[in-house]
């Protein structure tokens, strides 16, 4: 099975002003002259990681990774402030104009597969190929199955840390309720919200359990990142105007060359969802991975991760 390459340090970093509000971290690594690949990271909240770097040729790729409105090093860290979808598709235009890039390829995981639909059905005359994982389509249905109810089939041990700092009257809401706490005046409050939030999510992304990962989603501040995001952005179903907006609008982007990796037992986003937009777009190479979770850091992901981006680097 194909693994990582190995780890490589930029050539150029920056912060990009994109409002009065915010500045985003951006860098690049790889081959300048390369073909250019823009790495859209997960969350809502969640950030790059060096390791990012490794999922492309570095002789073959210009690759280019930037941390989202409100996390990783971009700032104001966890700001809601102007933090919309749309503002993020917006952004990424902003930076293929300001690093002069024609065309990219996009490759977005999880969150960053709803971010990598949006940039490209609006932008399609930017976009070379789409390299998608872990299919997230910003669908209450999506929404409520790993929040609300569903999951917690699956995991009711973790199911109870995740309710522990609410209420019973509140249960029948867990968004709202979430969200009453993470934007809470009183930190305490809002600590350990995000702790339990970001726990949930971080205890079901692999097929086996991995204590580091787990140990990283309770990292303090990633948590207050990650927590807060995704349930501003859950609370407003994502900005989306319609429940299905990625699958209405999936015809504008049919002719561009795309594969969408899914793992069989994906907790967080089920199957379902990449089932759904395979439907939509049958052009789209769908692999199914049999024995993996949503994690990219999972082997049998990871491999197909490599597999797609070597296919599109010449």
């Amino acid at each position: 099975m194909r693994t990582r390459y190995p780890s490589i340090e930029p050539y150029r970093t920056g912060f990009l002003p994109v409002s009065s509000e915010h500045e985003l971290y951006w860098e690049e690594s790889g081959n300048l002259e390369g073909k250019p690949v823009i790495f859209l990271h997960g969350g809502p909240g969640s950030g790059t990681e060096p390791s990012h770097r490794s999922f492309f040729d570095p002789e073959a790729y210009r690759i280019i990774l930037f941390d989202q409105r409100g996390c990783g090093q971009s700032r104001p860290h966890s700001s809601l402030i102007d933090n919309t979808t749309w503002d993020l598709v917006a952004d990424i235009e902003k930076l293929r104009k300001h690093l002069e890039v024609e065309k990219w390829v996009v490759f977005g995981g999880s969150w960053g597969s709803t971010l990598a639909l949006a940039y490209s059905e609006t932008h399609p005359e930017a976009v070379m190929a789409i390299i998608l994982r872990g299919i997230f389509m910003g669908r209450q249905e999506e929404i409520e199955w790993f929040y609300q109810q569903g999951a917690h089939h699956l995991f009711p041990d973790e199911w109870e840390r995740y309710l522990s700092p609410i209420p019973v009257e509140e249960r029948g809401d867990l968004i709202r309720a979430y969200h009453k706490r993470l934007t809470s005046p009183d930190e305490k409050v809002r600590r350990v919200a995000a702790l339990s939030w970001s726990r949930w999510e971080g205890a079901a992304l692999r097929l086996m359990f991995d204590r580091e990962l787990l140990d990283s989603f309770t990292e303090e501040r990633h948590a207050d990142a990650i927590a807060r995001v995704e349930c501003h952005y859950f609370l407003n179903h994502c900005f989306f105007k319609t429940d299905s907006w990625l699958l209405d609008h999936v015809h504008k982007i049919r002719s561009i060359p795309a594969v969408i990796i899914h793992g069989r037992y994906d907790v967080i986003c089920p199957l379902k969802s990449a089932w759904d937009l395979h439907k939509a777009w049958p052009e789209a190479h769908l692999e199914i991975i049999p024995d993996a979770g949503h994690s990219a850091s999972e082997a049998g992901i990871t491999d197909a991760l490599i597999r797609a981006t070597d296919r599109f680097r010449i």
